[in-house]
């Protein structure tokens, strides 16, 4: 089972591919440079959480 630390990681992970995806569809750019992008600006804002 996993901790609740897991779920919450594995939950952004699903957001981030999500976001990421949908982001790729409408610029024609690369699922994975978008991710590797929002992942590089995420730490400006690690201060802040997702609401639940």
């Amino acid at each position: 089972m996993q901790t609740d630390k897991e779920l919450i990681k594995t939950k952004e992970s699903k957001i981030l591919k999500a976001v990421a995806s949908s982001s790729a569809i409408e610029s024609g750019e690369s699922v994975q440079k978008i991710e590797e992008r929002l992942l590089k600006q995420k730490s400006k804002f690690n201060h802040l959480q997702l609401a639940n």
